[in-house]
C-alpha cells in the first residue's frame, strides 16, 4: 500500500529571496532538525546567465526506529539524494528527494516548492507531498509504512518554524532584504511573477474565502476558518479537494462540507468521496440548495411545531431548541404530512450550516457544528405513536447521510422515565460518533452546576427552564383538527405514513364489542395502543383474563367477530380491568399504553357507547374506529424497563372536546 502526504500552502509574510536566504542556513546540518545529521553537495551548476542554480546533496537521516528493528534492518542511518532546482528568474524552487538506502525494498518520493505568493509578490508560498511505497521489508512492511509516515509528519510540522527560525536569524545579522535577481547588465530586476495558471488562490484573510471553492488550501486559513487539524488530516483534506476538483466540473462544496464527510469516515478519502456524491445527487435531485429561499412551511408547522434557533452556546455554537415533549406528533402527521416534516428538518439543517459559517466570521474562530437542546418535559408514550417514530428515523437517516458532523452537542433535559424506550429505539440509528455528543439530564438536573449553565450563558437561559431570555418560539401544543389534512385524507393519511398499512379498520353494531388478545410471556412488557373514533363515541378497556381460553377459541376470536368475553363472565372472577373505561368521542384520536405486571392474556376491548347517538355523525347505524397496537417486550429495552413505571395508565386525546 501507497501511503501519501500532501501539505496545505504555507505562506510566508517575507519576500521570496528572503526566504530562500533563510532555506539555504538549514545546510549541512541545523541543530532544529536532529534527525538531519549530515549533508555534502554532490554536484552544483549554474546556467550562464545565472538564472537557474541545480544543486544535488546526500543527506544522511538518523533511523528513528525502535532498537530491535534497527538491530534488524541492520543500519542506523539512512541517504537521501535531494535534488534542487532555484530558478530565480521565475522566483521559484523546486525540490526533489528520493532514498539511496534500501531504495530496493523502499520507494521514497519527496516534492516541495518554494514560490511567490500570486496575489501578493512579496510573501512566499510552500508546498510539501511525499509517497511512501515498501514493496519488501522482511515481513514488517506495514509497520514500517507507519512508523515511516508517522515520523516523516513529526518532521514536517517543525518546517515553518524553522524557516521563520533562520529568517530572525538574518535579521540579527542584519540582512532584511535581499535585492531580486537580475540579467548580466541589466539595471531592472527581473519582473516575472507569473501566476501559476492551474491554481485557484485562497487568501486566508478573505472574509468570503469558504465560499468561493478553491483548488488549495493555506493552513492559516484552514486554523482560522476550519479548525485545528492534525498534519495527517490537513493531508487528507488538501488530498479529497484536489481529487473532486479534477472529477467536479461544477462548483465544489465548501471546505468545511469536505471535512465533515471526512471525519465521518474517519478521514477515509474514497468513503468520503462515495458519501459526498450520493449527498450532492441527494441535494439536486430534492433542490436542497434552494430550500431556504423557496419552500414555504403550512399554518401547522408555523403555530405548533415547537422548535427554533436561540442564540448560541458559551462556544459560540449557534443553539438550536426542540421542545419534543411538547409536541403533538400525530397532529403535525396528520395536518402536514411525513414528507412536510423532513423538509422542514432538512431547513433546519441548512439554517445551521448558514449560521455556523456566519458565527465563524463573528467570532473569529472556526465555528463548524451548531448546539441542540432537546427538552421531554411532556414526553409519554403517545409520542411513541409508531409512524411517528418511523417518521423520526428517516429524518434521522437522511441526516446523518447527508449532513454529518453538524452536530456539536446535544442536551437532553428533563428526561422523564419513559424516554428510554424512546432512545432505545433511535440509538441505534445515529452515528456513534454523535452518540458521544449526547448529554442527558434527568429532572432537574439540568439545573445543577455540571448542567446548562455549563454550557449556555446566564443572560441566554431560556425563560421556560427560569431563565431571563425570551425564547421566541411555538408553544407547541394539540394541533387544531380543522388543520388536519381534508377530502378524506385522514383515513388514507393513516395508511400512508409508513411503507406499509400498520392500521386496521371496524365497524360496530349497537351492542357489538371488538376484542384484541395480547399474549404477555415476560411481565414488565408494555402494551401500546393508538387508534381513531371515525364514528359515533366508543368506550375503550383493558382487560386482563384470569380463566385460562383454549387457543382454537382465541384463534376463532382473531380471525371474526367472537369476543372472548362471555356475557356471563363476572368482573374479579373471569377477567380484571387494568385500565378504568374510557369514553372516547366521534373524531378523537387516542395513544396510550400499559406496563403489565404479570404474565397472560391481556384483551384491548373497544364497544360502542350504545346509550346516546351522536348527530354529528348522520344518524349511522354503525360505529366505526382505525387503530393499532404493539407490545413491546422488556428484552427490548435492554433492562431499562423498570424506568417505564410512570408511563402507566398514560391516555391521551388530542382533541379536547
Amino acid at each position: 500500500m501507497v501511503q501519501e502526504y500532501q501539505s496545505p500552502v504555507r505562506v510566508y509574510k517575507y519576500p521570496f529571496e528572503i526566504v530562500m536566504a533563510a532555506y539555504e542556513r538549514r545546510f549541512p546540518t541545523s541543530p532544529l532538525i536532529p534527525v538531519f545529521v549530515g549533508s555534502e553537495i554532490t554536484a552544483d551548476t549554474t546556467t550562464a546567465d545565472g538564472s537557474i542554480r541545480t544543486t544535488e546533496r546526500k543527506c544522511k537521516l538518523v533511523v528513528e526506529a525502535p532498537y530491535l528493528l534497527k538491530k534488524i534492518i541492520g543500519v542506523d542511518y539512512v541517504y537521501f539524494i535531494q535534488k534542487n532546482i532555484l530558478d530565480m528568474r521565475e522566483r521559484c524552487l523546486n525540490i526533489e528527494a528520493t532514498n539511496e538506502t534500501f531504495s530496493n525494498r523502499v520507494n521514497v518520493l519527496e516534492k516541495c516548492r518554494y514560490y511567490v505568493h500570486p496575489e501578493n509578490s512579496e510573501w512566499t508560498c510552500y508546498e510539501q507531498s511525499a509517497l511512501l511505497d515498501i514493496k519488501y521489508f522482511l515481513g514488517f512492511e506495514s509497520t514500517m509504512e507507519k512508523l515511516g509516515m508517522k515520523q516523516y509528519i513529526q518532521n514536517i510540522s517543525k518546517g515553518k518554524e524553522i524557516i521563520e527560525f533562520y529568517i530572525e536569524e538574518l535579521k540579527k545579522d542584519g540582512i532584511t532584504n535581499i535585492p531580486r535577481w537580475k540579467p548580466c547588465g541589466s539595471d531592472q530586476p527581473c519582473d516575472s511573477n507569473k501566476v501559476d495558471e492551474n491554481l485557484s488562490i485562497i487568501s486566508r484573510d478573505s472574509p468570503t474565502a469558504d465560499s468561493q471553492s478553491k483548488v488549495w488550501l493555506e493552513d492559516e486559513y484552514i486554523k482560522r476558518y476550519i479548525g485545528e487539524l492534525t498534519p495527517l488530516q490537513e493531508s487528507k483534506l488538501v488530498q479529497f479537494k484536489k481529487q473532486l476538483s479534477q472529477l467536479q466540473k461544477s462548483k465544489l462544496p465548501s471546505d468545511t462540507t469536505l471535512l465533515r464527510f471526512l471525519r465521518s469516515t474517519d478521514f477515509n478519502i474514497e468513503k468520503a468521496r462515495e458519501n459526498l456524491s450520493l449527498s450532492l445527487t441527494w441535494r439536486k435531485k430534492h433542490n436542497i440548495d434552494n430550500i431556504l429561499s423557496e419552500h414555504e412551511f403550512p399554518e401547522a408547522l408555523k403555530k405548533y411545531f415547537p422548535c427554533g434557533w436561540h442564540h448560541h452556546d458559551k462556544e459560540g455554537r449557534p443553539l438550536y431548541i426542540l421542545r419534543l415533549g411538547q409536541m403533538d406528533v400525530k397532529g403535525l402527521l396528520k395536518s402536514v404530512g411525513e414528507d412536510c416534516l423532513l423538509k422542514q428538518a432538512m431547513h433546519v439543517c441548512e439554517e445551521g450550516l448558514k449560521l455556523t459559517k456566519e458565527a465563524t466570521h463573528t467570532s473569529g474562530k472556526p465555528i463548524t457544528t451548531w448546539c441542540l437542546l432537546v427538552d421531554l418535559e411532556g414526553l409519554n408514550m403517545r409520542h411513541l405513536w409508531r409512524p411517528g417514530v418511523s417518521a423520526l428515523l428517516r429524518i434521522i437517516e437522511i441526516v446523518e447521510s447527508n449532513y454529518p458532523e453538524t452536530l456539536g452537542r446535544v442536551l437532553i433535559i428533563r428526561a422523564p422515565r419513559v424516554f428510554p424506550v424512546l432512545w432505545t429505539l433511535v440509538s441505534t440509528f445515529i452515528n456513534e460518533t454523535t452518540r458521544t455528543k449526547f448529554l442527558f439530564y434527568g429532572g432537574n438536573d439540568y439545573q445543577s452546576p455540571g448542567g446548562l449553565p455549563e454550557f449556555i450563558a446566564v443572560n441566554d437561559m431560556p425563560d421556560f427552564l427560569g431563565g431571563s431570555c425570551i425564547v421566541k418560539i411555538p408553544e407547541g401544543g394539540f394541533v387544531p383538527k380543522n388543520l388536519y389534512l381534508k377530502d378524506g385524507e385522514l383515513e388514507k393519511e393513516a395508511c400512508t405514513l409508513t411503507e406499509k398499512s400498520i392500521y386496521q379498520s371496524v365497524t360496530l353494531t349497537k351492542g357489538q364489542a371488538h376484542e384484541v388478545f395480547v399474549e404477555v410471556e415476560d411481565a414488565g412488557s408494555v402494551i401500546t395502543w393508538d387508534f381513531d373514533v371515525m364514528r359515533q363515541d366508543i368506550n375503550f378497556n383493558v382487560l386482563k383474563l384470569l380463566v385460562e381460553v383454549q387457543p382454537s377459541t382465541l384463534l376463532s376470536c382473531a380471525r371474526g367477530n367472537l369476543n372472548v368475553i362471555e356475557k356471563g363472565w363476572k368482573e374479579g372472577e373471569h377477567y380484571e380491568k387494568v385500565e378504568q373505561t374510557i369514553l372516547c368521542h366521534d373524531g378523537e384520536s387516542v395513544q396510550g399504553s400499559h406496563l403489565t405486571t404479570k404474565r397472560g392474556t391481556y384483551i384491548l376491548q373497544w364497544y360502542w357507547a350504545s346509550d346516546s347517538l351522536n348527530i354529528s355523525s348522520g344518524h349511522h347505524t354503525k360505529a366505526k374506529i382505525m387503530y393499532y397496537y404493539e407490545m413491546l417486550k422488556t428484552a427490548d429495552y435492554r433492562g431499562s424497563m423498570s424506568s417505564l413505571m410512570s408511563a402507566n395508565s398514560k391516555f391521551s386525546s388530542l382533541s379536547n372536546r
